[in-house]
């Protein structure tokens, strides 16, 4: 292996999606934005269509091109559309475009216009995460002039959708009243003649603990990457993602040294020091110095002092250590390794962002269970 790597494992991205298509009836749109939560967009959507996924969801323009430009032709969706994009791009490469206002459904129109055929729509409302999509108020005037252009022949409205606030949280009032907000919104979109072929809201968490909210299509986010969006929960899925290195110098030092920059860690007695040779630049977090788990030779040490560009420290006391001796900062936890989820406690963060940092070019993606491609 290289110094460090991150490895991959696409059986567990196609295990997780098989069991999140036995929970459900509807569709199953596995997201691949963030370059894959950083295990690579084009190996996990090509792995989750092989499971049974059937939508694919992009969030950029960007993204979605970069999955056709791969040769995969499955549906997919694009939703972080800011204004000015090519969207004629979209339109020609049939990518199915969020559309929250009247000023982007203009562009879409456009680029529409630009090419000669319809372009594919989901028009999203904002049922109360106050983030993207229509407020009630504009919701109306966006449909009626979504059914105009539908029935102009330059939209096919292929889709209406909302996203949870609190879906993560089972039992919090918001999730039934987004519910209620998204049944008046499809109630109205009905009156003006827009009847969606996949109406959609759930995300992980909603798709394995709210049957309620999974309509036509579930939007499966971290948990087809096998992290539970429910950090108390555990719904039986396979992490997919393993980032390790190795040692790159191990050395005794004596009681009373500084470690790392600052000399935030000072050794308390005679130790073995083992360097690392991963940082914030490969996806280590800063917050974790003096906290974050590694382990080596089937033991667990601690970061000592702060994390480096490059590197990290470990405290490995009288444990014997070695260059070259094999360092996992997280894995699924098989043999003792920490995971991910140890990784955001230790940061005060979430595991999607554990796993999304290690997306660096730096550090070279490897992967298990390499299948051939699907459209």
């Amino acid at each position: 292996m290289w110094p460090a790597e991150v490895r991959v494992d696409l059986d567990a991205i196609r295990q997780n999606v098989t069991l999140l298509r036995g929970r459900t009836a509807a569709g199953v749109m596995a997201v691949v934005k963030g370059d894959g939560y950083g295990h690579g967009m084009v190996p996990v959507a090509r792995a989750a269509l092989e499971a049974g996924a059937t939508w694919l969801g992009a969030c950029t323009l960007a993204e979605a091109l970069e999955l056709r430009a791969a040769g995969i032709s499955a549906p997919v969706l694009a939703w972080l559309l800011t204004p000015g994009l090519p969207l004629h791009e979209g339109v020609e490469a049939d990518v199915d475009l969020s559309v929250a206002s009247l000023a982007g459904l203009a562009e879409v129109v456009a680029a529409a216009h630009r090419v000669g055929r319809p372009a594919r729509v989901h028009l999203k409302i904002d049922t109360g995460l106050n983030r993207g999509g229509a407020l009630a108020a504009d919701w109306p005037p966006l449909v009626e002039a979504a059914a105009k252009a539908q029935a102009d022949g330059l939209i096919e409205a292929v889709g209406v959708w909302s996203h949870f606030a609190c879906a993560d949280e089972p039992g919090h009032p918001s999730i039934d009243a987004q519910l209620e907000q998204f049944a008046v919104a499809l109630a109205v979109a009905g009156r003006f003649g827009i009847n969606p072929k996949v109406r959609h809201i759930a995300n992980s968490a909603a798709a394995l603990t709210r049957p309620d909210a999974h309509f036509d299509l579930v939007r499966t986010g971290i948990a087809m990457y096998g992290l539970s969006p429910i950090p108390s929960r555990d719904f039986g899925l396979r992490p997919a993602m393993t980032a390790r290195a190795r040692v790159l110098i191990a050395k005794r030092v004596p009681a009373g040294q500084g470690v790392s920059y600052g000399h935030t860690y000072v050794t308390p007695k005679e130790t073995t020091l083992a360097v690392v040779p991963l940082g914030y630049a490969d996806g280590v977090p800063r917050a974790a110095s003096g906290a974050g788990p590694v382990a080596i030779g089937g033991r667990v040490h601690r970061i000592a002092g702060r994390v480096c560009m490059d590197q990290i420290v470990l405290d490995c006391g009288d444990t014997p250590v070695a260059a070259g001796d094999l360092a996992v900062l997280f894995g699924p936890g098989d043999d003792g390794e920490p995971t991910a989820d140890d990784w955001a406690r230790v940061c005060g963060t979430i595991n999607y962002e554990i796993v999304t940092r290690f997306g660096s070019a730096r550090v070279p993606r490897r992967y298990d269970g390499e299948r051939s491609t699907v459209g």
